[in-house]
C-alpha cells in the first residue's frame, strides 16, 4: 500500500474512532452489502421473481387510501397486501411500521383483525423526530374499528404477550440491516405459522433496484429451510416469503415488461387534523 493510501486509511479510522457513526455509514455502503450477498448466497441479481397477480390471485386491485407522499408504499406494494388479505378466509394481519396508516387502512377492509406497531411519541422525540411527523403517526388507521395500535421499540417489543400467530405480517419499519435482521427474526419466532406469509418493505430501492443491505438481514434472519420460499414481487419493492406453490424467473434488470397495469384516480377530501 502506498504511503497516501495508509494516510488516507489512517485518517478514516481515526474519524471513526472520534465519530462512531460513521462505521455504520461505512457498513451501510450498498457494494459492501451487495458483496455479503453474493459471497455468501450467490444471488448477485437477488431474488428469483414472481409476477404479482399470481401471488396476489387477482389482476384487479382496488386500494384506498393512497396518498403518493414520502415514506409510503407504492400503489403495487399496496395492492399485493390488499390482495392477499382478501384470498385469506378471516385474514389476521400483523405489521412492524405505522407511519401514516396507510398500509393498515388498505388492508382492514379485507381483513378481519389488524395490528400495526410503532414507536412511542416520546421514543420519536427522544430520536429528534418532528412533531408533526409524529402528529401524522395512524392517521389514517387509529379511528379503524378493527384495527389495534402498539406502541414500542420493535426490536425490544415483547411479541410473546400477544399469544397469538398471523396470517399475513408486513415488516416495514427502519430499513437498516440491525433492524430488519432483529425484526424478522422476532416474527419467525413469535408470530408465524405454517401458512404465514410474510412481506418485507423496501427490499428494493426500486422495483428494478435491489436493496441488499435489507436482503442480507432477511436472508440471515431465516433459516436455510426457508430460502426457497422467498421471492421478489414483480413491479412492487417488496419481498414475500410464501408455502404457496408459485412459478418464478430469474431476476433480470433493467425489466423488459410483458404487461402493464391500468389505473384510475379519484381524489377525497379528509379533515386536515390528524
Amino acid at each position: 500500500m502506498s504511503k497516501g493510501k495508509i494516510t488516507k486509511a489512517l485518517k478514516a479510522i481515526g474519524l471513526i474512532i472520534r465519530r462512531p457513526v460513521l462505521l455504520n455509514r461505512v457498513l451501510s455502503e450498498p457494494e459492501i452489502w451487495e458483496k455479503y450477498v453474493v459471497s455468501k448466497y450467490n444471488l448477485p441479481s437477488g431474488l428469483p421473481v414472481v409476477d404479482l397477480e399470481q401471488i396476489a390471485g387477482t389482476d384487479e386491485f382496488s386500494i384506498a387510501p393512497v396518498t403518493f407522499l414520502d415514506g409510503g408504499s407504492l400503489p403495487t406494494d399496496l395492492s399485493l397486501l390488499t390482495g392477499l388479505a382478501a384470498s385469506i378466509k378471516e385474514c389476521t394481519y400483523f405489521e412492524i411500521g405505522t407511519w401514516r396508516g396507510e398500509s393498515v387502512a388498505c388492508i382492514s377492509q379485507n381483513a378481519k383483525e389488524c395490528f400495526t406497531l410503532c414507536l412511542t411519541d416520546e421514543e420519536m422525540e427522544k430520536r429528534g423526530v418532528d412533531k408533526k411527523i409524529i402528529k401524522m403517526h395512524g392517521m389514517f388507521s387509529n379511528k379503524l374499528n378493527n384495527v389495534t395500535q402498539l406502541r414500542g421499540d420493535s426490536r425490544a417489543f415483547d411479541y410473546s404477550s400477544l399469544s397469538r400467530k398471523f396470517d399475513l405480517i408486513f415488516i416495514d419499519g427502519d430499513h437498516h440491516y440491525d433492524y430488519v435482521l432483529q425484526d424478522t427474526k422476532n416474527i419467525m419466532k413469535y408470530l408465524v405459522h405454517e401458512n404465514s406469509i410474510v412481506i418485507w418493505h423496501d427490499y428494493g430501492n426500486t422495483p428494478e433496484d435491489v436493496r441488499f443491505e435489507v436482503l442480507a438481514a432477511i436472508l440471515d434472519g431465516t433459516s436455510k429451510g426457508f430460502h426457497s420460499k422467498l421471492f421478489h414481487v414483480g413491479h412492487t419493492k417488496c419481498a414475500v416469503m410464501t408455502n404457496r406453490a408459485l412459478k418464478s424467473k430469474k431476476p433480470a434488470f433493467p425489466v423488459v415488461p410483458d404487461s402493464y397495469f391500468e389505473v384510475e384516480l379519484k381524489k377525497r377530501f379528509m379533515s386536515t387534523e390528524c
